[in-house]
């Protein structure tokens, strides 16, 4: 069953309600044991646990270590975070390589794009 991570969770459970699942209900965890009861939503067709951003350290199928490849390409490497292990400083390289990437996609004040 799929983990979601997204800035947005609270509007992701949102649309997930507006289809048909029971998020945050108490609904019986079959699969996603330890996704967090109010991030958790059960569908007639599976389970799904939404996860913030922040939150990335929790999740049991994706880990930093998997971003790692595709947001330290964008700020600049994050070796000393392999090196030390310190999750903290690769959810800060995460932070900043979106930033980064949106910042790069956005034309210059001023000028037409």
């Amino acid at each position: 069953m799929p983990e979601v991570l997204t800035r947005h969770p609270d509007t992701v459970i949102q649309v997930l309600r507006s289809g048909g699942a029971a998020c945050g209900e108490g609904a019986p965890q079959k699969i996603l044991t330890t996704c967090p009861r109010d991030s958790f939503c059960a569908l007639p067709g599976g389970e799904t646990c939404v996860y913030d951003i922040a939150d990335v350290g929790e999740m049991t199928q994706i880990s930093p270590a998997d971003l790692e490849p595709y947001v330290c390409s964008q700020a600049g490497g994050c070796t000393a975070a392999r090196d030390h292990g310190d999750g903290l400083l690769l959810l800060g390289g995460l932070i900043v390589g979106f930033a980064l990437g949106r910042a790069r996609r956005r034309p210059p004040v001023g000028r037409a794009a």
